[in-house]
């Protein structure tokens, strides 16, 4: 019973789930809207949930391609059965469709999409060369618009999320790179096998490169000042050296990512204190 407790939490990925959540709630900060405590708490918790299911029957529709690159996991080791994973992935949605529909209307659409997009991920998108990772993309970048959404407002979180979703998309890419031998073992045709590794390691590398030079832009219009682009620019060197060490260790580069991820929206929280003061 322990095992299959501490299993099902793991097929939730809870250092992800408290990362999207987190996310969520920079975007409802960023956008600024008075005081929308309660708006803000069910999105985040949304959010939680509904990756959670995400992962969840990620998993199960990943089990064979796990045994082989991570069968330390809870599907291939034996804690949780597939069916089982799929029954605790239905219940997270549903809690999270039960959250997402007292949000408002624009929010409702982000959730129902997001949820969608999460289902026919594994099924459909992922062994698609470029479209998986554009769709993985999205969800992370949409986890900002739909924090602001959720507090009535999408100018400043549309920013934060087309930069998360551009970098995420070089991560994604690296990610592919590390998992070639099960996906090709499983048939699947992710970029790097259909383009070649260092391919898909500089294509992924050109697009951080767009969305480096484009990180400016708040500070370029007035939206944030110098305490802005002081932390993005650290973030962007993060970024750009994580490219750089996907040659050689993408396993370590798509992990370093993460923080470059984090420090990013790190920059528009900052942004957003400090015009506030």
């Amino acid at each position: 019973m322990r095992d299959t407790l501490r299993g099902g939490l793991e097929l939730t990925r809870p250092a992800n789930c408290i990362a999207a959540g987190v996310l969520t709630a920079i975007g409802a900060f960023v956008a600024g809207i008075g005081d929308a405590g309660d708006a803000t708490t069910i999105a985040v918790v949304t959010t939680v949930l509904a990756v959670a299911a995400g992962n969840a029957i990620n998993d199960y529709f990943d089990r064979e391609i796990d045994a082989i690159n991570r069968p330390d996991r809870a599907i291939p080791r034996g804690a949780v059965s597939p069916r089982g994973a799929l029954a605790f992935s239905a219940v997270l949605f549903a809690a999270a469709v039960v959250l997402a529909v007292q949000l408002p209307p624009t929010a409702i659409a982000i959730a129902a999409i997001n949820l969608v997009a999460l289902v026919t991920y594994t099924t459909v998108f992922k062994g698609t060369p470029g479209l998986g990772n554009a769709l993985v993309a999205y969800l992370v970048g949409s986890t900002f618009l739909f924090g602001g959404a959720a507090v009535g407002d999408l100018r400043t979180p549309v920013v934060l999320a087309a930069l998360a979703g551009v970098s995420t998309f070089t991560r994604e890419v690296i990610k592919d790179v590390e998992d070639m031998a099960g996906d090709r073992e499983e048939g699947l045709r992710t970029l790097p096998i259909a383009i070649g590794e260092r391919e898909a390691l500089w294509l992924a590398t050109g697009v951080l490169a767009v969305a480096v030079a484009a990180s400016p832009i708040p500070y370029l219009l007035g939206t944030f000042g110098i305490a802005y682009l002081l932390v993005v620019v650290v973030a962007d060197a993060v970024m750009a050296y994580a490219c750089y060490e996907s040659f050689s260790d993408p396993t370590a580069a798509q992990r370093r990512f993460k923080y470059g991820t984090f420090l990013a929206a790190a920059a528009f929280v900052v942004g957003r204190v400090a015009v506030s003061i």
